[in-house]
């Protein structure tokens, strides 16, 4: 059992790509936490464990993990950059007494760092800025720490987290330093950075002789033990093996028995008899526990304060795969199971909400990658779908509708800002500010309702040749505007099943950019391709050449296909109108009209 003055818990926040997970690598590296040999010491982005994580390249789910440095214990609770997982980060920072807040020497501070420093400061966590990447040959480190300071001055809830420690490192490389090197390359550790999270970040401040509390702020599951509770124990000493009481959100209490209780040490949870306040312990045994809930004394049960998160901005349309290719390539595809997954995913992922909806479900998130991402998730364990437009979730306020806004940071070349501006213009995006930057591309800073970043980044990818950066973070709420007008051309329809020929696909280039390659099976009402012009096209793809016994040149023989355009399941997201439907499957994503057949769209439409 480890004495609370020789425990810190910090957690590690910043802007997305700004080096966070590296940095954990590099401080459990240098802890002497692995062996020499193991296998992890060759690893990059340790941390990152699922798969999605490491294709994607960004951290989804805050992890923990323990380090033992100089005789004391250091939980570290590595945290999603993106404003999608912003649920994850309200939730972990209740754990934590301290904060490294890493900033990149080039980037400076960056929407999602404002965001995840103001929720810190909001909790009255120690904050240590550590300026990371500074070997960039464009680094501007002076500015930065101005920007720094800048930022606390606006977001700081009292004085004390004005005085703020700043440190200097290369993540990558697992050096560190407490004033500027003059050569980067000069040989370094992260002892510097050690030393600041223990003489910095502050012991926790808890009660050791009191009865115990502990809130529970994340669960994990295997097959071997079962579900995992895990969270900081604020007060008294937790054995394994203790009675203890569950409290609910709703103040029902529940009898339960610790089964195990375990303490991390680098990626691993090792299992012990008894953990005092202050430290993130996981436990077994306690089956109903929901994230937000109290482990409490059994004979003296309090709860401690529930963790609120902010409220979804996004929602969409699931349900069971409706088109007549159904059931072919999924394991699971009845509405049932589809709806026992999501509602035990609501156990994990604490910004979403799930509400019946006929046969289907109206699933509510963060924004477009925290749903798409549950979307590959669902998709890769076997499950067909279906999921409809996304949609904005306005809120009642005083008799008036208002809708999600958010602040948009665009970073392009000079080239492109002409079109940029259009594309935000056509979305009634509001201009706040507008900077060149060290680099020499301009910064531009919106206010922009959710409702119009819906589809926007794939069109200004498109747009940009794939050079845009864009951030963005929630603003608050506005009144309700005028319905914003359609930037995309009608569909390519197809209007009979069978399988596409090259023939037909040869006539159909001409009316538009196709979605499919020939031999692929298709039905009425799927959608093949985007339209030249404004409205939807219906069309035949599966319409084979006609033989004759008239010779021929043989060039006619072969059809040369301009290649077609692959969309991921972000784009066919983005893609999606009010009247369609992605059709999702482990092998394939379908577009589709939600009514298949023409006279039935015809019908739709008129009503």
């Amino acid at each position: 059992m480890n004495d609370p003055k020789h425990i810190r818990n910090i957690a590690i926040i910043a802007h997305v790509d700004h080096g966070k997970t590296t940095l954990v690598d590099g401080l459990l590296k240098q802890s002497n936490t692995f062996r020499a040999n193991q296998a992890e010491m060759a690893q990059s982005l340790i941390m990152d464990s699922g798969d999605q994580e490491h294709e994607r390249g960004i951290t989804i789910t805050a992890k923990q993990t323990a380090v033992y440095y100089d005789g004391y214990k250091i939980n570290i609770i590595d945290t999603p950059g993106h404003a999608d997982f912003s649920g994850e980060v309200e939730r972990t920072l209740n754990m934590a007494d301290g904060v490294l807040l890493i900033v990149d020497a080039q980037e400076g501070p960056m929407p999602q760092t404002k965001f995840v420093l103001s929720k810190a400061l909001e909790l009255g966590l120690k904050p240590v800025v550590v300026i990371n990447k500074i070997d960039k040959p464009s680094r501007r480190i002076a500015e930065v720490e101005d920007e720094i300071a800048d930022l606390f001055l606006e977001l700081a809830v009292d004085d004390s987290q004005l005085h703020y420690s700043t440190y200097f490192a290369i993540g990558r490389d697992g050096k560190s330093w407490k004033e500027l090197p003059d050569n980067p390359a000069e040989h370094a550790d992260l002892t510097p950075l050690f030393d600041a999270i223990i003489n910095d970040i502050p012991a926790p401040s808890v009660d050791l002789e009191g009865t115990v509390q502990m809130l529970v702020t994340s669960l994990q599951y295997d097959s071997f033990q079962g579900k995992y509770a895990i969270g900081r124990i604020s007060r008294g000493t937790l054995n394994s093996g203790q009675q203890v009481m569950l409290i609910k959100r709703d103040g029902t209490q529940i009898a339960s028995k610790i089964d195990k209780l375990f303490g991390y040490r680098g990626l691993t949870r090792e299992e012990i008899k008894s953990a005092s306040a202050g430290d993130i312990v996981a436990v077994t045994g306690v089956g109903d526990a929901h994230i937000g809930e109290t482990i409490a004394d059994r004979d003296n049960p309090e709860a401690l304060p529930v963790i609120e998160v902010e409220a979804p901005t996004l929602s969409m349309y699931m349900g069971p795969n409706t088109s007549p290719l159904k059931g072919r390539e999924g394991e699971f595809t009845t509405g049932r199971q589809l709806g026992d997954r999501l509602h035990k995913e609501l156990e994990t992922n604490v910004a979403l909400q799930v509400k019946d909806d006929g046969i289907g479900f109206v699933v509510s998130g963060r924004g477009e990658l925290h749903l798409s991402v549950l979307i590959e998730a669902l998709r890769r364990e076997g499950y067909e779908l279906e999921v409809g437009r996304p949609q904005v979730v306005t809120i009642e306020k005083e008799g008036h509708t208002e809708e999600p806004v958010e602040e948009l940071m665009i970073e392009v070349g000079p080239e492109f800002v002409g079109t940029v501006s259009q594309e935000l213009g056509t979305r009634r995006a509001e201009l706040l500010g507008q900077e060149n930057t060290s680099t020499g591309s301009v910064r531009q800073t919106y206010k922009i309702t959710t409702r119009g970043m819906i589809g926007l980044r794939n069109q200004l990818l498109t747009a940009t040749k794939g050079t845009v950066i864009m951030n963005s973070l929630p603003l608050g709420y506005q009144p309700l505007g005028a319905k914003l007008p359609s930037t995309r051309n009608g569909a390519l329809v197809a209007f009979e099943a069978g399988t596409s020929t090259p023939y037909a696909l040869q006539n159909a280039e001409s009316r538009g950019e196709l979605f499919i390659g020939p031999s692929v099976e298709v039905y009425m009402g799927m959608i093949v391709g985007l339209n030249n012009r404004g409205e939807d096209l219906d069309i035949n793809v599966c319409k084979a050449k006609h033989l004759t016994n008239m010779r021929s040149k043989s060039s006619d023989g072969a059809v040369q296909l301009t290649p077609f355009t692959e969309l991921s399941l972000e784009q066919c997201i983005d893609f999606l109108a009010d009247d369609e439907l992605l059709e999702v499957t482990p092998k394939n994503l379908r577009l589709r009209k939600r009514y298949l057949d023409p006279l039935q769209r015809k019908r739709a439409a008129k009503n």
